[in-house]
């Protein structure tokens, strides 16, 4: 017999006459109904919980497909981090071997600057040895120096000396016209004084003229000395016509002699260097004992000196109408020791000496011959500022 589940179970009730299985009674009868409820009900409560168990299951297989759908978004997720990491992976790798390059290089970097301090330090030492011997050569130089700034100073002094020398005979007659007027004028004094014929004035008169000459006599000593001495290295303002007057106060009685004129040629205006008078007083009596020797045969006898100015150089020439200086000589007339005179006639030492001084006063000197005039020395030197 087929029951519906759920549906309610219904035992025909026999009316009486109706047949009962073979072999069962009503009892049996009802208790098998009683079982068969019993049955149903457990089955109704199976079903109850299967149905229970398939809603769980659509749940879980709900949760299961949102967990599958987020399994598969990670799943990208992963693939596109594995990308990211292969991509960083290649990347490091390449920077790891970057790294790896650069620390190679930067081995030998290190290297070859170990070499390079080691190189530098054996230059340091060596340049300790050249300083060391740098210095010691400065000193030498230093001293030769000092030793060649005084053997130039004792060849000028001898230039000096030498020069001196030559002008003997006539500062020994120019000496001798105030010396001998003065022992004229002492005589008037005398013949006044042992006749009694001179008045008080008269001898007054007498001995100031002999005092006149007693000062020029005591001028021309007193320049002597200050020439023969040994000039200091001290600079200062120095006046150039001055200075040439000097020189040509020792030449002056020589120049008379051998009836040389003298002609200068001066501007108007004071022209002043800084230098040392001594020094350039004995350049200008070197030219004019060149001048003047050069015109010991000469008819026409004329030295002449010219001064001029042009921006901040002083020019000044020294010329003569001599024969000029033989062709070729030019570029050794300032030598030391070198002359064109006979032998014992110079020394061969006033040009070389003249050449000095210009150059230690900043200045140049240079020489040129003039056609059918002689020869002529031109001096620049820098004026004071």
């Amino acid at each position: 017999m087929d029951v519906a589940v759920g549906a309610p179970l219904y035992l025909p009730i026999s009316d009486g006459n109706a047949p009962l299985p073979e072999g069962m009674n009503l009892e049996q009868l009802q208790h098998e109904y009683a079982q068969l409820v019993e049955q149903k009900k457990a089955l109704e409560m199976r079903v109850l919980k299967s149905e229970e168990r398939r809603r769980a299951l659509m749940h879980i297989l709900s949760d299961l497909n949102n967990v599958n759908r987020k399994l598969n978004n990670q799943r990208k997720a992963m693939i596109h981090i594995l990308a990211d990491y292969e991509k960083d992976r290649s990347r490091l790798a390449r920077q790891t071997e970057r790294l790896d390059n650069s620390r190679r290089a930067l081995m030998h970097i290190l290297q070859d600057s170990h070499q390079s301090n080691l190189r530098l330090e054996s230059s340091r030492k060596a340049m300790i040895h050249i300083m060391s011997d740098l210095k010691e050569t400065t000193e030498e130089v230093k001293r030769r120096e000092q030793e060649l700034r005084e053997k130039q100073e004792q060849l000028v002094q001898a230039g000096k000396l030498a020069t001196l020398g030559e002008l003997t005979t006539g500062i020994a007659h120019e000496l001798n016209n105030p010396l001998n007027n003065i022992g004229l004028f002492i005589g008037n004094v005398i013949d006044f004084i042992e006749l009694g014929k001179g008045d008080p004035q008269s001898i007054l008169h007498e001995l100031h003229s002999a005092m006149q000459q007693v000062r020029k006599a005591n001028e021309i000593i007193s320049h002597l000395r200050t020439f023969g001495r040994a000039a200091s290295v001290s600079r200062e303002p120095v006046a150039i016509a001055q200075v040439i007057q000097s020189a040509l106060s020792l030449m002056r009685e020589q120049l008379r002699l051998r009836q040389i004129k003298v002609e200068l040629h001066f501007t108007a205006e004071d022209v002043i260097v800084i230098g040392n008078a001594i020094q350039i007083e004995q350049v200008f009596i070197n030219l004019l004992s060149n001048a003047r020797d050069a015109l010991a045969n000469a008819a026409n006898k004329v030295i002449t000196i010219t001064c001029l100015t042009k921006a901040d150089m002083v020019y000044i020439t020294v010329s003569d109408t001599g024969p000029g200086i033989p062709n070729g000589l030019e570029q050794r007339i300032f030598d030391p020791f070198f002359t064109t005179k006979e032998v014992g006639a110079g020394t061969g030492l006033g040009l070389s000496i003249t050449y000095g001084i210009i150059k230690e006063h900043q200045g140049t000197i240079a020489v040129e011959n003039l056609p059918g005039e002689g020869a002529l020395f031109l001096i620049e030197l820098p004026l004071k500022r």
